[in-house]
């Protein structure tokens, strides 16, 4: 190929915000650049590769085939690029990456923000930019390269992606404890009179309990109430309006401090992991070995 047809360092860059980012406007002030002078950018490596690279409407911003399979490799050229001007300038040290992470809320907020400074001095190459959704959306923000990596516990269902794991997530079942006094919950007919709380309708807190092999015949409870966020059930739990499957870590104080009681004590729970999940055609799978050794590190209160 004629090294004329190839696209600039500059485009390429605007390439990437976009594709990270999924919004013109926003990339456009990441790369120091005036919307107008953005969108010549990305029109001009367009017309260089001769290939669309993005959808696009008045409310929003997709990649193309072509653009999720330019990604990858535009983000090897940038690293490649950086590491050519680091070498030139006789800087030693690693090139710069600049990810963006995805997590849940509550564990961003609980674990993640509080380690930011020491992930920052531990690893001083690496800028973490962080995007707080579900499970689900998270996952597929990362198929579609709008993150370039996850914190989840979600289970992986695609080959495309690959993980290290971070740290054991354990599940218990539990009600408040002046919620189980005024209606227990000690046999399976029982759970005719609960209202069963988790974040969405595929359940995915209360699969810990229903899927062990020591659960009790599946339950049928008087209701279902899907509340997004783990910390949303955990405070409509609190407040006696029905039992749910929630994370140890979470209420570990509410437990110790009677506030709430586990249901069916001798059925132990499927665990799971928080894992440090990335695309398997990342070329930056070291980095995220890195950051994975010290998130490991760091523990979940």
């Amino acid at each position: 190929m004629p090294s004329s047809t190839l696209p600039s360092i500059d485009n390429l860059r605007c390439f990437e915000a976009a594709a990270r980012l999924l919004n013109f406007r926003a990339a456009a002030r990441a790369v120091s650049l005036t919307p107008a002078a953005f969108s010549q950018r990305i029109r001009q490596i367009e017309e260089r590769l001769e290939v669309r690279l993005f959808e696009r409407s008045t409310r929003s911003v997709h990649l193309t085939e072509a653009g999720i399979a330019l990604l990858p490799a535009a983000r090897a050229c940038l690293a490649s690029a950086s590491a050519c001007l680091s070498a030139a300038r006789g800087e030693a040290g690693k090139p710069a990456i600049d990810l963006t992470l995805g997590t849940r809320f509550e564990l961003g907020m609980s674990w993640l923000v509080p380690l930011l400074d020491h992930l920052e001095e531990a690893h001083p190459n690496i800028t973490l930019n962080l995007y707080f959704g579900s499970g689900p959306e998270l996952l597929y923000r990362l198929r579609v390269l709008a993150l370039d990596a996850v914190i989840t516990s979600a289970r992986l269902s695609t080959p495309m992606l690959d993980a290290f794991n971070l740290h054991e997530e354990a599940y218990v079942l539990v009600a408040a404890s002046s919620y189980l006094a005024d209606r227990p919950l000690d046999t399976p007919a029982h759970a005719s009179a609960h209202p069963l709380l988790d974040i969405d309708e595929e359940l995915p807190l209360y699969r810990y309990f229903a899927e062990s092999p020591q659960a009790p015949p599946p339950l049928r409870f008087a209701a279902y109430r899907f509340l997004g966020l783990g910390d949303a059930v955990k405070a409509r739990v609190l407040q006696g309006k029905g039992i749910a499957v929630l994370p140890r870590h979470m209420i570990k104080d509410e437990l110790d401090a009677g506030l709430l009681t586990p249901i069916f004590p001798n059925v132990h729970l499927l665990s799971d992991h928080f894992r440090l999940v990335y695309r398997r055609d990342d070329p930056r799978r070291s980095a995220y070995e890195e950051l994975a050794t010290t998130l490991a590190a760091a523990p979940i209160h």
